[in-house]
């Protein structure tokens, strides 16, 4: 006679009931139990031996005493350590000779393109090519020259920065805003500009050069030249090479007359060294544009 089989027994329930509807009370395993109890054993301890609790200025220290700030400056210290013969001779050698010497000129044109990422490439973009308002600095059109000299002064003082008595310094009449000139005198001033450089953004009104040439002549060739190229000594672009900072045609020159420009470029020898400063300035040299 065949053995029958042993009926297994449904586990007992939670004794809870929904809709007639019961939970079995089934035990979880115990080495899941032991590796959850241990987990919260590793979660207390982790979070006193680490900073882990907010405060209201910082954390909670931890006992171990453990900093990912402090093994950054750590390692921020030793690489300083590593490169402070380079950069004091960066610092304090002339301009001219980083060029001839090719380990130095090479630390400095590396060093130099992570100071400009980091510093520069907000407004310049990460290649240097610029952008509206901000000057391309891979051509060589330079609004206050493009020798390792003048750039290391540009970077060290800035242009227009209220924080350095020394800063570049030079501010466009806003001829319409402050009512210098006439609207008509405007139209025809810059119909005037627009005349220097016919093949790219030809005049809008031919009529009005001449007399545009006149109103030129008597509220900006002072600065712009009576040839319309510009000095670089005060910061006066070039108006006949078509390249423009914020805009050649004729909506973008007429702002420009009418309410003038105003860029302002931080001064950085406060925070940067003045190995960074030279080591940027030669990166921003080789880019293409430097003299």
């Amino acid at each position: 006679m065949a053995k029958q089989p042993v009926k297994k027994e449904d586990p007992s329930t939670t004794g809870h009931s929904w809709d007639g509807i019961e939970e079995f009370n089934n035990p979880l395993p115990r080495w899941w139990l032991w590796i959850f109890y241990a987990c919260i054993v590793w979660a207390i301890w982790y979070s006193i031996a680490y900073p882990a609790w907010p405060g209201v200025k910082s954390a909670t220290a931890g006992y171990l005493g453990f900093s990912t700030r402090a093994q950054v400056a750590e390692d921020i210290a030793t690489a300083e350590a590593k490169n402070a013969a380079i950069n004091e001779k960066l610092a304090s050698v002339e301009l001219a000779s980083i060029a001839t010497d090719p380990e130095l000129e090479g630390y400095a044109k590396s060093a130099g393109a992570a100071v400009f990422k980091t510093w520069c490439a907000q407004c310049h973009q990460t290649n240097g090519a610029g952008a509206v308002g901000y000057p391309n600095l891979q051509d060589d059109d330079w609004l206050w020259g493009g020798t390792m000299e003048d750039i290391h002064l540009t970077l060290l003082h800035g242009i227009r920065s209220e924080t350095d008595d020394d800063s570049r310094y030079s501010e466009m009449p806003a001829f319409g805003r402050d009512e210098l000139l006439e609207e008509e005198e405007i139209s025809q001033v810059v119909n005037f500009v627009m005349s220097l450089t016919p093949n790219v953004n030809p005049p809008q009104d031919p009529s009005m050069v001449e007399a545009g040439a006149v109103v030129f002549e008597d509220n900006c060739a002072a600065c712009h030249m009576e040839d319309g190229s510009g000095d670089r000594a005060q910061g006066a672009p070039n108006l006949a090479d078509a390249i423009w900072l914020y805009g050649g045609d004729y909506a973008a020159i007429s702002e420009t007359v009418h309410n003038s420009r105003f860029g302002v470029m931080p001064d950085w020898n406060e925070r940067l060294s003045e190995a960074q400063i030279r080591a940027v300035a030669t990166y921003v040299h080789q880019l293409g544009g430097g003299e």
